[in-house]
């Protein structure tokens, strides 16, 4: 509870910030955060980080993301010729955040890696996209119309991953509660465990470099990895953010590659990790 991750299923209505609050509430905790906000109306995965945990938030902040969706474009058109605009939108996009956004306004570029269509029924749209942290949907399906020559607008969106969190094994607030209840009352923790996930799962999708015990306590004070500390690795290039994990898998400390995985390999001695965040 005080170093976790609650993979969480948001439903429509509440902001992202009220949702934490409710988390906080339910589990009687001084802090909780979510990891990249969704509008009211937008439900899905969004990933709430515990205590302690909060620390860690930004990862997933800058991790992938997966939306499925529908888009209503304003006049009827071919599904060859739909098809053929969505293909213009895989890749490298830029994108004019909304006015309505956290962000300054100005041309952004973002990469869409997959946009797939599932149904065409009339003017809707069934489609799916993964990209890039920072792409907005809303805008996304805008920029298809003015495309088309036809005008679209986004009428519903379900966010179906953040990073390695998916739609298989998130939970909601109702189950957050009942998990709580019955490890309280009965001291069952199985489904607490369930719904409560180690922060290190939102680490998942970094690489990492695994340390010695002897190098542990240096870096819990803050030291950067040198590198006789390190006993294994993950291929990664320098200036990558990188999670230091014990040899039973607990989390460190994020840190920014000094040098790639290739060059530590060929060296022995000398910095391999700034160590950023413990």
């Amino acid at each position: 509870i005080h170093f976790g991750v609650v993979n969480l299923d948001k439903p429509a209505g509440p902001t992202s910030h009220q949702v934490s609050d409710f988390v906080q509430k339910i589990l009687n905790i001084r802090k909780a955060g979510h990891s990249g906000s969704l509008d009211p109306q937008v439900t899905g995965i969004l990933p709430i980080a515990l205590e302690h945990a909060t620390r860690l938030s930004h990862i997933l902040l800058k991790g992938g993301k997966g939306y499925t969706g529908i888009m209503h474009i304003h006049k009827k058109v071919e599904k060859a010729r739909i098809q053929e605009v969505l293909q213009k939108f895989i890749g490298k996009i830029t994108q004019m955040p909304p006015v309505r956004s956290a962000v300054k306004r100005q041309w952004r570029e973002r990469t869409v890696y997959s946009l797939i269509v599932h149904e065409i029924e009339e003017n809707d749209i069934l489609f799916s996209v993964d990209c890039e942290a920072g792409t907005y949907i809303r805008k996304l399906c805008h920029d298809v119309g003015k495309t088309l020559g036809t005008g679209a607008h986004m009428t519903e969106l379900r966010r179906t991953r953040v990073t390695s969190f998916t739609e298989e094994g998130a939970v909601t607030l109702q189950d957050l509660q009942d998990a709580l209840m019955l490890w309280k009352e009965e001291g069952n923790e199985k489904f607490i465990r369930h719904c409560i996930k180690p922060a290190e799962r939102m680490a998942e999708h970094l690489p990492k470099i695994w340390v010695f015990d002897s190098t542990v306590e240096s870096l819990c004070h803050g030291r950067d990895l040198a590198m006789p500390g390190i006993s294994k690795l993950n291929p990664f290039q320098k200036d990558q953010t990188i999670a230091i994990m014990t040899l039973k898998n607990e989390l460190i400390a994020l840190g920014t590659s000094f040098i790639s995985s290739d060059d530590i390999l060929k060296n022995e001695k000398g910095i391999a990790v700034k160590t950023k965040k413990v």
